[in-house]
């Protein structure tokens, strides 16, 4: 987000507070909220502070498609982030950001819902010369797209990771590798769990870039997570996951198309699973707005008896996959979605379509953190159709409001299952960037 620029002076807000562009000249011209922005340190080094503060209302008619239990519901979401960023010299940094995550009104808690006080981040990043990085501390994540590695940034509570990174980067290519824990969400007062050895990631990632319009991501990625729930069953869950990913511009074409394939052991079972996704979009009524295709096919388990687990592992995707609805998530599945995003002036509306299949019958229905949501009781394989759309309104370049609303109408799966009703949602979102 662009929040001023005049002359040299600018503050460009990223979705990793850590990445911001802060360049204000020491002109003596500046004010109190510039100065706090930049705070020179001797000749060399600067120290920084910044946050945000996030509302969100969110509501629900049907939000697990039957009416005869009661799941119309409304609650309330608050969510502040204070960060300060020290950095010496060009060598070393420290970067803080407290999280305070807050919900009312919502009777049945998931863990991205809340977080009384806790560091989101917190590590320590040196640099030893303009190419070589090492990271160590606690960190919010994206890797490429997200699709696999996100930050988490649609529910309450971000994604956190303990880890070790070493990181490369020049002119055309970024290589990161690193060793990580997921941080579980305690909800209270600096109460998450911190290196809790049953769940680990490790992985290789290397970005190429060709030229300007086309570049490459190829990556291992290994989990390990103890007692994992598929719909065949309850085991430790390791896995090795190999992707390419393909982006960049061909012509007027902006495309991003990756695949990935998974290997290793599920209990006594080996595991075979894979994915593969295409977008491609292109700009219509100036070269601010666009129209789009996505589609994926994504393994289910083609067996709950054989001796190979088929399920796709998303590992630790957006959680909000498809929407902030968040119902589907990225296993055994099969979708088709076109999209428009429209941009005039401050004004932003995006109007998208899903279709959704299991790809197996042998295998259930996953929500967006890879939790069973709907079992395999039925061979239908139509889950539903979803219409959604998204209107936002930038203020200015420190405060924006978005409303966004899904419809999600029941296919034979869900109908056989008793789940036929239409499922409403709603949710508005101020925030506030400093």
């Amino acid at each position: 987000m662009q929040a001023q620029e005049e002359g040299k002076k600018v503050l460009d807000f990223s979705l990793l507070r850590q990445n911001d562009v802060i360049d204000i000249p020491s002109d003596g011209k500046n004010g109190l909220y510039e100065n706090l922005k930049q705070i020179e340190i001797g000749n060399e080094s600067k120290l920084s502070f910044g946050g945000s503060y996030r509302f969100q209302s969110e509501a629900f008619i049907n939000e697990e498609f039957a009416t005869e239990v009661d799941q119309d519901d409304i609650w309330f979401l608050n969510r502040f982030q204070f960060h300060s960023h020290l950095k010496l010299a060009n060598t070393f940094e420290l970067f803080a950001e407290l999280n305070s995550s807050l919900i009312t009104s919502k009777q049945n808690l998931a863990p991205v819902d809340r977080d009384e006080l806790s560091f989101n981040q917190l590590f320590a990043r040196y640099h030893f010369n303009p190419n070589w990085r090492m990271l160590v501390g606690r960190q919010n994540m994206r890797l490429g797209s997200g699709r696999l590695i996100d930050v988490r940034e649609g529910p309450n509570v971000r994604l956190s990771f303990d880890m070790a990174q070493l990181q490369y980067q020049d002119q055309n290519k970024e290589l990161t590798a690193f060793y990580a824990v997921p941080v579980r969400v305690g909800q209270g007062v600096f109460d998450n769990e911190a290196l809790n050895f049953r769940e680990s990631l490790s992985a290789v990632y290397w970005t190429q870039h060709w030229n300007r319009k086309t570049s490459t991501d190829i990556y291992m990625i290994y989990k390990e997570e103890e007692a994992k729930t598929w719909d065949s069953g309850t085991a430790d869950d390791n896995r090795l996951s190999l992707g390419l990913r393909h982006f960049g511009n061909w012509n007027k074409l902006r495309y991003n198309n990756e695949f990935v394939f998974q290997t290793g052991r599920f209990g006594d079972q080996e595991i075979r699973a894979w994915t593969v996704s295409f977008n491609i979009e292109h700009p219509f009524l100036g070269t601010n707005s666009s129209i789009g295709l996505k589609t994926e096919a994504i393994s289910g388990d083609t067996s709950a008896t054989d001796t190979t687990l088929n399920t796709f592992d998303g590992l630790y995707p957006r959680g909000a996959y498809f929407g902030r609805v968040a119902r589907i998530g990225p296993s055994n599945l099969f979708d088709i979605h076109p999209y428009v995003d429209m941009s005039m002036g401050r004004f932003n509306f995006q109007f998208d379509y899903v279709a959704f299949w299991r790809l197996s019958r042998q295998d259930g229905v996953y929500g967006p953190p890879l939790n069973l949501q709907y079992p395999s009781v039925n061979e239908e394989r139509f889950i539903g159709h979803q219409l959604g759309s998204i209107a936002s309104f930038e203020v200015n370049g420190f405060i924006a409001l978005e409303l966004e609303a899904n419809v999600i109408f029941p296919g034979a799966f869900l109908a056989e299952s008793g789940l036929d009703n239409t499922l409403f949602h709603a949710v508005f979102t101020a925030e506030f960037k400093f």
